[in-house]
């Protein structure tokens, strides 16, 4: 791959092969899955994880980052089952499920595996934290194939994106895959070409408190990578990690105060809600200049945040937001799509 680095796709002669890098953090080796295309076999079908018939006709997906790539290779009316539907915010998906055509599975760590067994996908994909989950054993010694998609540990952004070409492999798309991730990655560098010929780079400042510690990116995280990319300076930027910061108000405070502009302040989508919750919010330049900037604004039909589900698979767009916000004369004509400026 270009940019991610949790999955490979190798064509063989007579079939594909996908290899999940690392399953979960921590995994000891990785997964291996043989795709075969009707009437095509292998020799050695033990040595792999699965052996899976595509294209997929009947699938089951566990996080909404994996919906837009079903709905840009136009196979989203294969998705027979997703646990917590509310999550979904996509009006085209959203309509299949107002039509009962989507399985309710219960909650990602704990799905309802008697639905499951009786549906018999084709392929579930899923994801783990710390290590497989026992009842997706069953899932595995039922025939159903289990595959570990770790697009969220990509730090890349475009790294994020790439991972459409897992399920291009799956549905056998791979040449239109690609394709659609080329000219999203081609947006997105040329926005960072562009933002970086601006003369200025604002100091940036991003997260917020829960229950007395702040949380915010860490510098080597994806957040951090679009603040980067978008010709911002990350006041944070230098600290290690591709996840959170854990820090106290007192040290963000210290650091960021002066910051020029605030992104992604948690839920908070109002000044008067960052007030109300906490009055050393009010303590900072971006709070009191009003340059504070949320994705929390922008939600589907059942409250779900449209940056968790789409910005992923389309980051040009998620740089072109940021852009516009450090440079905003960059971008002239750029409608907000996940970063819109808080209410008063």
């Amino acid at each position: 791959m270009l940019y991610a680095t949790g999955f490979d796709r190798i064509d063989h002669e007579y079939y594909t092969e996908l290899i999940i890098n690392e399953p979960w953090p921590g995994s000891q080796s990785p997964h291996r899955y043989a795709l075969l295309t009707q009437g095509q076999t292998i020799k050695d079908p033990e040595a792999f994880d699965a052996v899976i018939q595509i294209p997929i006709e009947h699938i089951v997906v566990t996080s909404t980052t994996h919906i837009p790539a079903l709905e840009l290779l136009g196979v989203s009316h294969t998705l027979m089952g997703f646990p917590h539907l509310d999550y979904i915010s996509s009006p085209k998906t959203r309509e299949r499920i107002n039509q009962g055509e989507v399985l309710e599975l219960g909650q990602a760590q704990a799905l309802n595996m008697e639905l499951l067994l009786q549906a018999q996908p084709d392929a579930l994909i899923t994801f783990a934290v710390s290590g497989a989950q026992s009842d997706l054993m069953q899932l595995r010694d039922s025939g159903i194939p289990v595959l570990y998609n770790t697009d969220w540990t990509e730090t890349h952004p475009l790294g994020k994106a790439e991972w459409i070409k897992f399920f291009g492999a799956l549905y056998n798309q791979s040449e239109r895959a690609d394709s659609l991730f080329q000219r999203v990655a081609s947006n997105y560098l040329k926005a960072k070409q562009d933002a970086g010929q601006q003369k200025y780079a604002p100091k940036v400042l991003s997260g917020a408190l829960y229950k007395d510690v702040w949380y915010l990116p860490a510098g080597e995280s994806w957040a951090a990578k679009f603040i980067s990319d978008a010709h911002g300076q990350y006041l944070f930027a230098e600290t290690a990690g591709a996840g959170s910061l854990q820090l106290s108000i007192e040290e963000v405070i210290a650091k960021g105060q002066q910051a020029d502009v605030w992104v992604g302040p948690g839920q908070f989508t109002s000044y008067q809600e960052l007030k109300d919750a906490n009055q050393a919010y009010t303590l900072f330049n971006p709070f009191q200049q009003q340059k504070i900037y949320s994705f929390s604004l922008s939600k589907g039909p059942t409250g779900g945040v449209l940056y968790f589900e789409m910005a992923a698979m389309r980051p040009d767009l998620v740089l072109k937001d940021l852009i516009s916000i450090f440079h905003p004369t960059a971008l002239p004509g750029h409608e907000p799509i996940y970063f819109k400026p808080i209410k008063p």
